[in-house]
């Protein structure tokens, strides 16, 4: 084949190819996951991208039942479950979100002042009321007058936030709802108990 000749179906190839009517997607770009420790159950790194719809079948995140904005702006909990459980007790579970641009530490700010150095990055100071039977419940203590709670928690980064738990004795079975008092967030009133 003369070059002249070659040199033209090259071209023509060239032109072809950089004229292809189908697209390739861009590259995949990664993004740090969101990792959850373990041990407090604080949220940290970036979320993926939501999905625009959930997948047929797939299950859905827990609905909050009771919310409450914080003393401080951006500040807010969202009270998940709230069940009565065996021996007598009831489990409350929550979620504290860190909508400020600061991280949000819990030193002895959820503790029970009575209870000292035990409630140090603790949520003992959490309590229930039956404003019909007049009632306040504490969280629960072991032997070592530590809470049955979430302890040994860190502060929440800006945007993150941190799954909490707490257990309770039961108020009477003729008790339905209940208040839920979180220090330096306002009251959560009739909160519906579940089994």
């Amino acid at each position: 084949m003369k070059p002249k000749a070659l040199l033209s179906h090259l071209f023509v190839l060239a032109a072809a190819a950089g004229c292809s009517t189908s697209e390739q997607a861009p590259p995949p770009v990664a993004t740090p996951a969101a990792v959850a420790s373990p041990r407090t159950g604080i949220v940290t790194g970036t979320p993926p991208p939501a999905a625009a719809a959930p997948a047929a079948g797939a299950p859905a995140g827990a609905a909050a039942i009771a919310t409450a904005d914080g003393e401080t702006s951006g500040l807010r909990v969202e009270v998940t479950e709230l069940k009565r459980a065996s021996g007598g007790t009831l489990n409350l579970k929550f979620a504290m979100i860190n909508g400020t641009d600061k991280p949000h530490d819990f030193s002895y700010d959820y503790g029970d002042g009575s209870h000292g150095a035990t409630d140090y990055n603790a949520i003992g100071g959490v309590h229930l009321i039956d404003q019909v039977g007049k009632k306040k419940y504490f969280v629960a203590r072991d032997s070592e007058s530590k809470c049955v709670c979430s302890r040994g928690l860190s502060s929440i980064p800006p945007g993150g936030r941190v799954n909490l738990w707490a257990k309770f004795p039961a108020p009477p079975d003729d008790v339905a709802a209940i208040s839920i008092i979180v220090p330096h967030f306002s009251p959560m009133d009739d909160v519906p108990l579940s089994r």
